[in-house]
């Protein structure tokens, strides 16, 4: 009776043999496969009864090493930020140049600066005007073109980040549809679960790519995914994310501000709370690395702009001198009178105009204090009193002449006669040929009494003779980088008051409290009624703190004011923002036009004559022009670069440099940390993956194996036979 014992035992081994030899099979043909683990299965012993009848093989088995992995999904996650870090900031070094090179946006400055001294040393060529815009048209198209591009990045990144996430959707149920199989498998014995286990961790790898991810295993075999944050992203169901990418991307659009859209699970923005992955490197690039360059630009661009303006205001073009002159400030009409009551205040001098005739000569002047009287007044009134002058003929008898605000807000002042050119002059004081100095208007924004501005200039401030401009209205204003929880520093309720060329005067206030904060202020003004469809206030992040800013949503001109407190708004240096005006900054039209219209000097006072006259070669304005990129001007902290003081071209060789160094940095940290998760794949292939040499020792043990059951079977088999046909 032994003999059928010993035919189930041999055929057992014999059956084992062969299952073994097709694992082995099994681990050589996939000795390639990326994420294929060696598998093995174990031999037990077969008792029945008591009595041992064979052998059976065991579950398949994988060699896994579970912290390895999870150190890999870690490394993965920080690799692959770095990468998608690594794509942008060298597509940003190629636009902004390297220090060195002749094509950055500093050499560009630098190139300017060239222009204006050659201009300086001889205003009568006209090469050198004509080079002086070309230079400065270069710098402003390179500064567009630039800003053009950074918005271009930030909206791929964004589409990015779009696609990331429904490649993110597409694992979540992918590993949902594996955690079911694994399950069943298990449940029922299947055959093919470690296989399921193998594209199960290949697809956790790939997640981890894109977001940073830890999970752990339910006793049923399933797994549950969250982020390293908390935030559940597989559990019996699948907890899909959603992010709706913008159509077009623009240095207002934050995310801060709610211009662009978060990432969503379960109707939970967790956009701040992703620590790692490609979506990570997207969203840094995104809303920090490039609007910190954006913001950079935009500084840059404002403060020329501003610089240079400041000083060409101060000049009068010849020969050819305007006889025209539109301003670029917008001013709000009362609707009620179709004037315009925002009133100035003139101090520290007096503001001359003066009519020439084509050959540079005087024939009239006057001052607005001293000759006209005028020392505070309306827009609409100060404009009156000056044609009153214009058109008298105790004047220049120029009864064509205008001077007046135009439809979009602007003073217009026109003598009527292209034969009759006109200069503008600020003056220490009434008396002809006072020294030239800018007089300071302080401004009353809300036609409310209340002189809270002030600028310097007469020109300037009306920007009658802008070499540069952005055809921008000042709707956007900037705190400076504060804390968003910090004391404001007020002891007192502060008072503050909204107008727009929409809405008029004072159409909305809000009222702060000493113990508010920037983020009080914000939520004062969004839950405004009267202000909230009009105005939106957001707390922008800006290097180590925020900035409040405050958005006209229409882009009109809007003017806050302080109509009570202790000047909160200069406290927190609320001001015009120079954002988007590197996107906009361009050479004044009629410059660009006509070269000649470059002022390089001012009217020069003849006493013997007593009168002013104009200079093809007078070049003061002209000298002025090119201190003004060796002097330093006050940069506000604009993302990386904290508030400073330096050159023009100076600042900008600061952030050109700072990009060229984060991309250095981004590199060598890339480059680390692929060679860090690639020691750690290697790590987990030595533990987990095929070794051939192994596989073929193991395969002929198992065909040894086999051929000595099948011996043994056939032995059994032929005794049996032997003894059957006795009987």
């Amino acid at each position: 009776m032994s003999l059928i014992p010993g035919l189930s035992t041999s055929l057992s081994g014999m059956k084992t043999a062969q299952a073994q030899l097709e694992i082995i099979s099994n681990n050589v043909a996939n000795v390639d496969t990326p994420g294929y683990t060696k598998k093995t299965a174990q031999q037990n012993n077969y008792v029945l009864a008591g009595t041992s009848v064979g052998v059976t093989l065991g579950e398949v088995q994988r060699n896994v090493d579970e912290g390895l992995l999870k150190s890999y999904l870690s490394s993965n996650s920080l690799t692959n930020n770095y990468s998608a870090q690594n794509t942008y900031l060298g597509k940003t070094e190629v636009l902004l140049g390297t220090p060195q090179g002749d094509d950055s946006i500093s050499a560009n400055v630098a190139a300017l600066q060239a222009a204006f001294d050659t201009f300086a040393t001889d205003t009568t060529s006209s090469a050198g005007r004509y080079n002086l815009v070309n230079q400065a048209d270069t710098v402003a198209s390179r500064l567009n073109y630039i800003s053009q591009e950074i918005q271009k990045l930030r909206g791929d990144a964004d589409v990015n980040i779009g696609e990331a996430v429904e490649n993110i959707n597409t694992l979540l149920n992918k590993l949902d549809n594996l955690n079911d199989q694994i399950v069943k498998y298990s449940v029922l014995g299947y055959d093919g679960t470690a296989d399921l286990l193998d594209q199960r961790d290949d697809a956790l790898r790939e997640l981890s790519g894109y977001i940073d991810i830890t999970y752990f295993k339910r006793d049923t075999g399933a797994i549950v995914i969250q982020t390293t944050n908390g935030t559940m992203l597989l559990d019996n169901d699948v907890h899909e994310l959603s992010h709706s990418s913008i159509a077009q991307a623009s240095p207002t659009a934050t995310y801060a501000s709610g211009g662009i859209n978060g990432i969503y699970v379960d109707g939970k923005d967790i956009t701040t709370t992703i620590r790692n992955g490609e979506l990570k490197g997207l969203i840094d690039i995104r809303d920090t690395t490039l609007p910190s360059l954006q913001s950079q630009l935009d500084e840059l661009a404002g403060t020329l702009m501003s610089e240079i303006n400041q000083i060409h205001n101060m000049g009068t073009a010849y020969p050819n001198t305007p006889d025209i002159l539109t301003g670029t400030r917008t001013f709000i009409q009362d609707a009620a009178t179709n004037t315009y009551p925002q009133s100035i205040r003139i101090e520290n001098g007096d503001v001359r105009f003066t009519i020439f005739d084509s050959s540079g000569k005087q024939v009239a002047t006057t001052t607005l204090v001293g000759g006209l009287g005028f020392t505070e007044g309306s827009i609409s009134e100060m404009a009156a009193d000056l044609q009153n002058w214009m058109q008298s003929a105790n004047g220049p008898n120029l009864p064509q002449a205008k001077v007046y605000v135009n439809d979009s807000g602007n003073l217009v002042i026109d003598t009527g006669d292209s034969n009759y050119g006109f200069s503008v002059m600020d003056e220490a004081s009434s008396t002809p040929g006072s020294e030239q100095q800018n007089v300071t208007i302080s401004f009353d924004a809300g036609n409310n009494g209340v002189f809270g501005n002030q600028y310097e200039g007469f020109s300037n401030f009306f920007g009658l003779n802008d070499f540069f401009t952005d055809g921008q209205n000042e709707y956007i204003y900037d705190s400076k980088v504060m804390s968003p929880t910090s004391n404001l520093g007020i002891n007192n309720p502060t008072i503050w008051s909204f107008s727009d060329t929409l809405n008029g005067f004072n159409y909305g206030t809000i009222t702060i409290s000493p113990n508010n904060t920037l983020s009080d202020i914000v939520n004062l003004i969004n839950e405004n009624p009267a202000l909230n469809n009009n105005v939106r206030a957001s707390l922008v992040p800006n290097g180590s703190g925020y900035m409040l800013r405050i958005e006209d949503l229409a882009g009109n001109q809007m003017q806050i004011t302080e109509t009570q407190g202790d000047n909160l708004i200069g406290k927190i240096g609320l001001e015009p923002s120079n954002v988007n005006t590197s996107l906009t900054i361009a050479v004044n039209s009629e410059i660009k036009i006509d070269p000649t219209q470059i002022a390089g000097g001012s009217p020069q006072f003849n006493p013997s004559t007593g009168k002013y006259v104009l200079s093809e070669a007078a070049n003061n304005i002209a000298n002025e022009l090119g201190k003004a990129f060796s002097q330093t001007n006050n940069f506000k902290q604009s993302g990386t670069i904290a508030q400073t003081t330096t050159t023009l071209a100076n600042y900008a060789s600061t952030f050109v440099g700072n990009i060229a160094t984060q991309t250095s940095n981004a590199e060598s940290s890339l480059a680390y940390q692929e060679e860090l998760t690639n020691s750690i794949s290697l790590k987990e292939a030595k533990v987990s993956g095929v070794d051939l040499d192994e596989e073929l020792g193991q395969m002929i043990v198992f065909q040894q194996t086999y051929a000595a059951c099948a011996q043994a079977f056939t032995a059994c088999k032929e005794i049996l036979d032997m003894l059957l046909s006795v009987v």
